[in-house]
């Protein structure tokens, strides 16, 4: 677990998940397979959820804010200073958008779709820049 930004910036390791993922709000009868939810934030209105978009479709839900979801593979831990506002500071001036979700392990970027490899790069100079080694060509 790392929380040395600098370390964190050099070890980021962006990858970007396979599929088009969604926000959605479940209804308070909707049952829906915890296996399917990427991410889910309990709100007033009810609970917020980001699942695959090709999912939420199938269930009948309405999907908003089509996007790419890219995971910052580096093991960050909780606590560490600065890895949010470093990305979400690179990641603005590019104009790209930008919706957080921390894992235990993890940080997730949840990006407009169209912007994904522009976001997917930018985050990689960012290691780059740091000192971290070069991300390997997509294939």
């Amino acid at each position: 677990m790392i929380s040395d930004l600098p370390t964190l910036l050099r070890s980021l390791a962006p990858l970007r998940q396979p599929g088009r993922y969604v926000y959605t709000t479940l209804p308070a009868a909707n049952a829906v397979d915890a296996s399917l939810l990427v991410a889910t934030v309990r709100e007033p209105e009810g609970l917020s959820a980001i699942l695959a978009a090709d999912d939420a479709a199938r269930l009948g839900l309405r999907g908003e804010f089509p996007c790419a979801w890219i995971t910052l593979t580096v093991h960050s831990d909780l606590a560490a200073v600065g890895l949010t506002a470093a990305v979400a500071a690179a990641l603005t001036d590019a104009g790209i958008s930008c919706n957080m979700v921390a894992g235990l392990r993890h940080d997730h970027l949840f990006v407009p779709e169209a912007d994904a490899d522009r976001a997917l790069a930018v985050l990689q100079a960012m290691q780059t820049e740091a000192g971290g080694d070069s991300p390997s060509a997509p294939s």
